[in-house]
């Protein structure tokens, strides 16, 4: 009786043993050596022991459909949680060194087809076999399913082609695990050879994210005689999205600017404007005077800053322009602050859920833009679902598609990881430009992607562990010291090449070696033990391409292997 209620293959049971291991597994990630610990990787390792011992100890089956199933639903949930975390500034990372990231990441793919090819010409094992023991030495479920099915195909259309396509299960169950643990020691030698300081690391990165157009304020005498007696509205129109005028002193008294004030010599303005303009936008006014913000406050106190969040939903794609909001009710937007970075508020400027816009004028006037925008806190924690389930929805289909390449007989596929995160990217770049409104709160993107990443270890492990031991008992522990090498020489390597010769950052690094394996539990050790989410923004830069050149290379060995 009290067999029957715990071991069975139904949906409680699984859902019973993938939780035990995700929560054991987790106690585990907090145990630390020397500072540090593999925090979520340790699911992996509990599932594969839960499996080993349930299968071929006890006799009990774990329901393989439902492993799959939560594993890639677990994948999917969060690379897109990622996708949409970091899109917004997607494209900007990519301008900032993208193309020298991709091209760091496809040669390190090459550099693993290199490895693996060598390995197999000096130690006499079968190509195919080695096929399965790269792709679980960079953890590629994709490449590995693709190579099983290229395989299958050909050996269907030619009798004469002999094989075992569970081999590549086999080689790619004992390997994974090498896998994860071997990138998270080459972050831990690179940290170490270099002596990385983290906190130096990221302050140059906020100093570059910062330059991208991050708000000053400075203060400017009208001494410009082009400018004199002409109104805001009617200067020089080619930078005037570039600064915003937030207070004029005129005779000693001062007030928040309308469009139609006429600037007259020896205005003062209070100016907030990009640093990148700083200069422009002083020769435009005339001369740059020191006079900070406090002493503004001083000449008038009825004017007063405050901060407003962009709760309404159907602002979302807006431009400030849109709102008149200056000439409405004689507020000024200085700035907007969005996922912590100041962007200087120009009319063209457009809006997402979520912004918190800094203005400055009277406190009645401020209270109705208030209403305006919505400055609901509580209605910004409730999760936007639709999109994210319409999103997911639309990258599984975009993964699915078969590309084909001429002289390959096999279409390739992005796959179900590959997909979703890169229609999450282009929602949360674009979604606000068509009025799609993606918001979601930091703790609610987190709560996703962490649920995520740990569903996806457990089933791993619990899949994995089964034939775990067995393969390495027959020859398998060989391929034990293969999937090392696959590994840590194509990693270790462009780590190197990276910091020595392209000088990049230490958490470019980590976002270049984990998404170019495509290693989301590398990721998840990443972000949990060096901080930041600045690797998630280069894990999501280099992965599409990662994603597609390992399935494609994946097949081509199976191919050469099987000519």
């Amino acid at each position: 009786m009290e067999e029957s209620l715990f071991f069975t293959s139904g949906v409680g049971y699984s859902i019973m043993l993938l939780a035990a291991t995700i929560a054991i597994g987790l106690c585990l990630g907090k145990l630390k050596f020397k500072g540090v610990s593999l925090g979520a990787t340790w699911i992996l390792f509990v599932g594969i022991l839960f499996s080993h011992l349930l299968v071929n100890v006890f006799g009990k089956s774990i329901n393989p459909y439902m492993i799959h199933f939560m594993k890639e639903f677990g994948l999917i949930l969060f690379v897109f949680s990622i996708g949409l975390q970091v899109g917004p500034g997607f494209f900007q990372s990519f301008k900032k060194g993208g193309m020298k990231l991709n091209l760091l990441a496809v040669a390190m793919v090459l550099l693993a087809v290199l490895t693996t090819w060598a390995i197999s010409a000096i130690s006499g094992e079968d190509l195919t076999t080695m096929v399965g023991v790269m792709s679980g030495a960079v953890t590629n479920t994709p490449g590995l399913g693709a190579a099983q099915q290229t395989m299958t195909d050909v050996m269907a259309s030619n009798p004469a082609i002999t094989g075992n396509p569970s081999m590549l299960s086999s080689g790619y169950a004992v390997a994974y695990p090498i896998g994860v643990v071997g990138v998270i020691l080459v972050l831990m030698l690179v940290k170490a050879i270099f002596r990385i300081d983290l906190k130096k690391e990221k302050d140059e990165l906020e100093m570059d994210a910062g330059e991208i157009d991050s708000a000053v304020r400075i203060a400017c005498e009208v001494k410009n005689p082009a400018i004199y007696g002409k109104a805001l509205k009617d200067i020089d129109h080619d930078i005037a999205h570039r600064y915003v005028v937030s207070r004029i002193s005129h005779d000693g008294k001062v007030h928040s600017p309308l469009a139609t004030d006429v600037l007259e010599e020896g205005d003062r303005l209070l100016v907030v404007t990009s640093k990148s303009s700083v200069d422009v936008v002083t020769m435009l006014f005339g001369n740059r005077i020191d006079m900070p913000k406090e002493v503004w406050d001083e000449l008038d106190t009825t004017l007063v800053t405050k901060k407003l969040n962009v709760s309404k939903s159907k602002l979302t794609g807006k431009r400030l322009r849109d709102l008149n909001i200056r000439s409405n009710y004689g507020v000024s937007i200085t700035r907007v602050d969005r996922a912590g970075m100041e962007l200087v508020a120009n009319p063209g400027l457009q809006l997402q859920m979520g912004d918190v816009l800094v203005v400055v004028g009277q406190e009645p006037a401020i209270n109705k833009v208030a209403k305006l925008v919505g400055n609901s806190a509580a209605s910004l924690r409730h999760p936007n679902l639709i999109p994210i389930f319409f999103g997911i929805a639309a990258g599984i289909i975009f993964g699915s598609i078969p590309i084909a390449i001429p002289g390959i007989p096999q279409p390739i596929k992005i796959g179900l990881a590959g997909g979703p995160l890169i229609i999450a990217i282009l929602l949360g770049y674009f979604g606000p430009k068509y009025k799609i409104t993606t918001y979601t709160t930091l703790s609610a993107n987190m709560m996703l992607r962490e649920v995520g990443i740990t569903i996806f270890l457990a089933a791993v492990g619990l899949g994995a562990g089964k034939d775990f031991w067995t393969s390495i008992m027959n020859g398998g522990y060989w391929w034990i010291l293969y999937g090392a090498l696959i590994t840590i020489i194509p990693t270790l390597t462009i780590a190197v090449v990276g910091r020595l010769f392209f000088h990049l950052n230490f958490y470019q690094i980590t976002g270049l070696l984990s998404g170019g394996c495509t290693n989301p539990p590398v990721l998840a050790f990443a972000q949990g033990q060096y901080g930041t989410d600045y690797t998630s923004v280069n894990y999501a830069t280099v992965y599409p391409l990662s994603m597609f050149m390992r399935v494609l290379v994946a097949q081509l060995l199976v191919l050469f292997a099987l000519a």
